[in-house]
């Protein structure tokens, strides 16, 4: 095999899983390729694929973000109840006027900013492990979205509910907001210093530091990031469903999101992040879930395979590190 066939399965090997998987479906489910079952499958992969561009910032820098989902259901909750009407005999706020639905989208993506400040600083100035940190933070974001509320945050406004459920020349909002932000983790990561500063980083810190980066300083951005996107996917998965349970909402979507990343190729040994690696990470993920759906899969197995697929991608990942050095 020639050298430039090797780059270019090495290079797109990713999308060639993808298309292998979208065939290997189409022809197991004639309901797969159509246009109905392919919008589903794009909104239902969404949120987590916006809280994969998250989570794989952090991994960039070899951390973690397992308060992902909480963060969602925080914000969903909060946000939700402070665009319930004032009238709704089932309100979460017993006081207090209904506000516009940019200020309460504003105000639950303040929420998460300072969430991941705060998850953000520990990490850096205690220099306790991310996993720790992020793990404790899930605990206490569940646990405060709970207290919040104690049943669903329910009957939202439609303007709040546009981003979740919205169309814009037949394309689902949900879908132009994944692709926003997608373009805007690109840019971040491959146009700005603070992008070239997390590469560093995840390479390796202690040289970072020596050529100049402030190291604190960009993880805490790096969790706000991810505490943002977490918000940003709590808004939208309120605005889908049209409620937000404090219980249930965004549970273990962090998970998904940092499969999507891993097996988008972010290598968690630092340094390695691509976000069309993610996109095509969470599409594969996405179309083995719808896929197996549609053929009456158990979601055990499912769940089984997409466990597979991570300690596989994980391991190929450790086995190219190893190759390097």
């Amino acid at each position: 095999m020639s050298i430039q066939r090797k780059k270019f399965l090495s290079d797109n090997m990713i999308w060639l899983v993808l298309i292998a998987l979208v065939i290997i479906m189409s022809i197991a489910n004639r309901n797969f390729a159509t246009v109905s079952n392919l919008t589903t499958l794009l909104t239902g992969e969404a949120i987590k694929g916006i809280m994969a561009f998250g989570v794989a910032f952090a991994i960039l820098t070899k951390g973690i973000d397992l308060s992902l989902g909480a963060v969602a259901a925080l914000v969903g909750a909060v946000s939700g109840a402070l665009v319930q009407p004032t009238d709704f005999a089932m309100r979460t706020l017993s006081s207090g006027a209904r506000l516009p639905a940019p200020a309460a989208i504003l105000i639950g993506l303040l929420l998460g900013a300072a969430i991941g400040g705060c998850i953000g600083a520990i990490i850096a100035y205690t220099e306790i492990p991310a996993f720790i940190a992020t793990l404790g933070a899930q605990l206490i974001c569940r646990a405060a979205a709970k207290m919040f509320s104690n049943r669903p945050v329910s009957k939202l406004s439609d303007d709040y509910r546009f981003l979740g459920s919205g169309r814009v020349l037949g394309i689902p909002m949900i879908v132009i907001v994944f692709i926003i932000i997608a373009v805007i983790s690109w840019f971040i990561l491959v146009h700005t210093r603070f992008g070239k500063s997390l590469y560093a980083i995840g390479a390796n810190s202690q040289a970072a530091r020596v050529a100049g980066i402030n190291v604190n300083a960009n993880l805490i951005k790096v969790y706000v990031w991810c505490s943002l996107m977490a918000a940003l996917g709590g808004v939208l998965l309120a605005g889908r469903s049209g409620s937000s349970d404090p219980s249930t909402s965004g549970l273990n979507y962090e998970l998904d999101a940092i499969a999507a990343a891993t097996v988008g190729g972010t290598s968690h040994t630092g340094g390695v992040c691509s976000v069309t690696g993610v996109i095509a990470g969470i599409l594969i993920l996405g179309v083995i879930n719808n896929g197996l759906v549609l053929m009456g899969v158990d979601d055990n197995m499912t769940n089984i395979l997409k466990g597979i697929i991570i300690i596989g991608s994980v391991v190929l990942d450790m086995r190219k590190n190893i190759k390097k050095v």
